[in-house]
This record gives C-alpha cells, sequence and structure tokens, in this order.
C-alpha cells in the first residue's frame, strides 16, 4: 500500500554500517548512467560540487563521464549538461550567500540539470524551501525517494525522480507514499449486500447557486460504489437538486437527523454556506452524530476543535487550513509537512490537505503523501467529487487515515485517465468506476 519516504535522519541510519567509498562509487555512477542515458547527445557536463559526500558523488560521476568522452568542468556555463552535486540530504535551511549565487548561475545555465538526491536548496526531510533553489530536470536520489521529493514546494523543483540502488537495507520511515496497491483495499459489494450495507452516504449542503457541489459530492459517493445516497439540502435548492440527481433521496435541512438514521457517513459542507444557521448545524451534527464525517468546504468555516465521539475527516485546501491555523495559505504552501501536522494536533482528527502531494495525516502516526492525478484536477468543483469519495470509503467501514488516503489516490487518477486540458469535475466521475479494481 505504502513506500517509504526518507527523512535526513531516517537515510543515516539506514547508511550506518556501510563503507562510504563504497556508496559514492555507486552513488557517482548512477548519475553518470542517468546523464549518459537521458542526454546521449551531450558532450559537455559540468558538475557543480560541495563538500560533503554529495559533492563526492558528482566528481565521481564527473570522473566517470570524462573516461566516457566527455568534456568536463566544475564551472555550469557552457556545459550541455549540469549536475547539481552542492547540497545532500543533511541540508536545511538558508544556503549561505556564496553557495546561493551558484545556485542562481545554475539556474541561468541554459541547459539541463541533474540534481544528486535531491535539488540543492530542498529540505530532504520537509520538502521546505529557504532560500536559493536548483530547478532540475532530473533527480537521481539514492536507496529511495526523500520527503522533500514528494512534499510540495520541494516536489516541484525535482523534476523527473530516479531511484539508484547503492546497496542499503530498508528502514522503517514515519511518512509514505501511497500506492495503487491501497486500492485493493477498498470494500467490493458482496452477494449478501443491500444498498445500505454497501455504504450509505448522507450529503449535506447546496445553498441557491451552490447546488453543484452538493450534486457532485453526492454523485462522486455514487460512482465510489456506495449503495446508497442521500442529501439533504436548503429549500430553495431541492426543486434544483431534484432535477440534477436522479438516484439519491431528496430532503430538506430539516430532515437530516431523519436521513442520518440510515447513513453508515456522512459528508457536510459542499456548498452549504456559512451563515450563523448553517455553522450552527454543522456543529450539533458533528457533536451528536455517532457515524464518520467528512468535513469540507463551508462547514470548515471557523470550526472549532471538539472531542468528537467518531471518526472525522477535514479535507481543506491551503487556504482554508491557513484559516484554521490563523496562518495565510502561503505559510501553508510553504510547510505543507508541519501545516498538516499542526491541524492533527488541534483538531485531534484526520486531516486531508489537498493538492498536487494530497497529505493525510492522523493522531499520532505519520503522514500519507498520495501524488497521483494531474494539473487538469484544479478546477471548480473537483474538491467535492474527493468530499464524494472520501465519504463513500468511509461508509464502506474503511478506517478514516485509509479512506482518505484511498480516495486522494482515486481522485488523482481519475484525472489520469481524462484529457490533461478541459477537464472539468464531473468529468471525473465517469472513470471512477474504472479506477477501482474489479
Amino acid at each position: 500500500m505504502f513506500a517509504p519516504l526518507y527523512t535526513a535522519d531516517e537515510m543515516r541510519a539506514a547508511e550506518q554500517g556501510h563503507e562510504v567509498d563504497t556508496m559514492m562509487e555507486r552513488a557517482g555512477r548512477a548519475v553518470a548512467d542517468v546523464v549518459l542515458r537521458r542526454f546521449p547527445n551531450a558532450r559537455r557536463v559540468a558538475a557543480v560540487c560541495g563538500k560533503g559526500a554529495n559533492g563526492g558523488d558528482g566528481r565521481i560521476a564527473l570522473r566517470l563521464l570524462a573516461e566516457a568522452g566527455w568534456v568536463t568542468s566544475e564551472e555550469p556555463e557552457g556545459a550541455d549538461v549540469v549536475i547539481d552535486a552542492l547540497f545532500g540530504t543533511g541540508f536545511h535551511g538558508e544556503p549561505r550567500e556564496d553557495a546561493a549565487a551558484l545556485i542562481e548561475r545554475v539556474n541561468g545555465v541554459d541547459a539541463p540539470v541533474v540534481a544528486v538526491d535531491l535539488p540543492s536548496g530542498v529540505d530532504a526531510s520537509t520538502g521546505e524551501i529557504a532560500g536559493a533553489v536548483v530547478d532540475a530536470d532530473a533527480t537521481v536520489t539514492m536507496h529511495a525517494p526523500k520527503v522533500g521529493l514528494a512534499v510540495a514546494p520541494g516536489r516541484f523543483r525535482a523534476g523527473t525522480v530516479e531511484v539508484a540502488d547503492i546497496g542499503l537495507q530498508a528502514v522503517e520511515t514515519r511518512h509514505r507514499l501511497v500506492t495503487d496497491e491501497i486500492l485493493a483495499l477498498v470494500p467490493h459489494k458482496h452477494e449478501s449486500d443491500t444498498k445500505y450495507s454497501s455504504g450509505s452516504v448522507l450529503v449535506v449542503g447546496g445553498s441557491p447557486g451552490m447546488s453543484g457541489a452538493l450534486c457532485l459530492a453526492a454523485q462522486a459517493a455514487f460512482r465510489a460504489d456506495a449503495g446508497y445516497v442521500a442529501v439533504a439540502t436548503h429549500t430553495e435548492s431541492l426543486p434544483v437538486v431534484e432535477t440534477r440527481l436522479l438516484e439519491a433521496v431528496k430532503a430538506t435541512l430539516d430532515d437530516v437527523d431523519r436521513l442520518a438514521e440510515r447513513a453508515t457517513a456522512v459528508a457536510i459542507g459542499p456548498g452549504l454556506g456559512r451563515g450563523d444557521s448553517e455553522r450552527a448545524l454543522v456543529r450539533r451534527l458533528l457533536r451528536e452524530l455517532r457515524l464518520p464525517v467528512v468535513v469540507d468546504a463551508d462547514a470548515l468555516f471557523e470550526l472549532e476543535p471538539e472531542d468528537w465521539s467518531a471518526p472525522r475527516v477535514l479535507t481543506p485546501h491551503a487556504g482554508e487550513l491557513g484559516r484554521l491555523l490563523g496562518r495565510d495559505s502561503d505559510w501553508v504552501d510553504a510547510h505543507r509537512l508541519e501545516a498538516v501536522q499542526q491541524a492533527v494536533e488541534r483538531f485531534r482528527c484526520v486531516v486531508l490537505l489537498k493538492g498536487a502531494d494530497t497529505l493525510v495525516a492522523a493522531p499520532g502516526e505519520g503522514v500519507l503523501v498520495s501524488a497521483s492525478g494531474t494539473p487538469a484536477l484544479a478546477t471548480a468543483g473537483s474538491g467535492d467529487v474527493l468530499t464524494g469519495i472520501v465519504a463513500a470509503f468511509l461508509a464502506k467501514g474503511m478506517a478514516a487515515p485509509l479512506a482518505a488516503a484511498a480516495a486522494a489516490f482515486a481522485h488523482g487518477r481519475a484525472s489520469e485517465w481524462n484529457p490533461a486540458r478541459g477537464l472539468v469535475a464531473s468529468d471525473l466521475l465517469e472513470v471512477l468506476p474504472d479506477v477501482l479494481p474489479s
């Protein structure tokens, strides 16, 4: 289900007891091999090398390329390919002035850049960037991916990541990458199931002008294989919802408690509205419902932590999480790992932070990173679809962290089955059944 994502400390633990020179020779050879394979027509290569083992990897790669007939240099200007071996996994903070100037020289060269282990300036343990940073076209990372290659903003600087085997044994990591195998955990419908036992979802939302958000979430729950979906919406929205949703049971917000009696999971928030009555309804339902609940969109507005009696999954984007933490969205974008962990500490529940690297965190656990998906997901309504998928998986009995991680992965995978441009959120609905294993 998961692949390891290493922090700097975990990499040091994996390297214990291994001969440094042997690891460096293997690493340097892996970098040289990638350069030769990716750029067969290039003949001039430069390596910008630091003083540590990362710099040693770069110098070995330079030696091997020289032996292969390439013209080599440690000055980036004029090179056909530049190897970035300035900083390794132990780097954190902001590069010193001289190093920052060298990074800017690398970025200023009109040539592809291959980073050794990770782009210089990226914190391997968090993905944070505090100053100048290399923009790599490819990264050759040793042993296994680092957290900073999977979590933004570091992931956006890494280019294509290739993992090189340098002879180390795996160690357990706190943070992990979600893989396709997680979808095998989503329960199938069995012959003995009824529409209720195969997952019964209630979606609460849909204020006038925002009924589409409610409909997308409800349809997504059906497409994620829930057997029964009901919606509770504003009285004014009900006629619109009646025409948009064929299979779902529809009622007004006054009937929400009756509808909840049949549900095995609830989604609150898509298009709900942020007025006093809506916020009071959110607080009451979260306090009273003994069911798993996905809390999204308007239901996150001015949300305060309480001792909830059943699983809760908050699904904010950066702006919403910033408001929950008293921060701005730019801070969340720059400190995504820290931000989602702070939210878990404050709300004591599962938090799914949306983004190209969707992060799922739970109390007492590491962070799960879902990296599936394409930029096409940056479209209105895609978050509502994700909410419906999470609700369906919770309704089927999945544990909250796994339901959130599996939903994020399926949501991203659905985008990969669609055109790269012009996607609208409802396009995701059509391919969701194909994403789930039969």
